[in-house]
């Protein structure tokens, strides 16, 4: 049984698709054509953008959506699961790639989406990170200790939490949970405080 995962914000990079774009007349359709759907270049970012550029969630969300999109497609016959799922914004990409949902009504959905969150994070800025190697309860305990907003927001498995809030009261968390003996307290390269 094959399954593929589809990841959600955060697993940007700079020069993300631009060897799929390079290799592939197949990938560069589905790139021009985001292109035209988004009505900007998100390829220009993609591919020769900063992490600061990709960090922000209207660009972010598209750009990691039609990186896997197009990486499924480019699989061709190779890319036959039996199942699909998706982390957060992985969601829309496991759909379309699945086939449960058109590329160009996807890509739009996502931009709707990551424009709407882009506005909710220009209102209040905010960011999240990743705790490892601590008890959930523990987590929750020293967050609920630290002046600001700052809430566990993601359980992703035992032994890794997501935490959210503004900057500073994520920043003091992190501090913290170090300090109590989290393995790590990873800011995350995301555009606000999400889910």
């Amino acid at each position: 049984m094959t399954a593929h995962v589809f990841p959600g914000q955060g697993s940007q990079f700079p020069g993300m698709g631009k060897d799929l774009y390079d290799s592939s007349k197949n990938a560069q359709v589905y790139f021009e054509h985001a292109n035209d759907i988004l009505g900007f270049c998100i390829t220009d970012i993609m591919f020769r953008g900063s992490e600061e550029d990709l960090k922000r969630t209207n660009v972010t969300q598209p750009a990691i959506f039609l990186h896997s999109v197009v990486k499924a497609r480019v699989m061709g016959d190779g890319f036959r699961p039996n199942m699909v799922a998706g982390h957060s914004l992985g969601e829309f990409s496991a759909l379309v790639a699945a086939g449960a949902m058109e590329f160009a009504d996807g890509l739009k959905l996502v931009a709707a989406r990551a424009n709407a969150m882009q506005k909710a994070c220009e209102i209040e800025k905010g960011t999240m990170a990743a705790i490892l190697g601590m008890e959930d309860a523990e987590v929750e305990r020293i967050c609920r200790d630290i002046d600001g907003v700052v809430v566990p927001a993601n359980y992703n498995c035992p032994g890794q939490l997501v935490i959210s809030g503004s900057y500073a009261a994520v920043e003091a968390a992190c501090e913290a949970l170090k300090s109590a003996g989290a393995k790590r307290a990873l800011i995350l390269p995301v555009g606000g405080a999400f889910h």
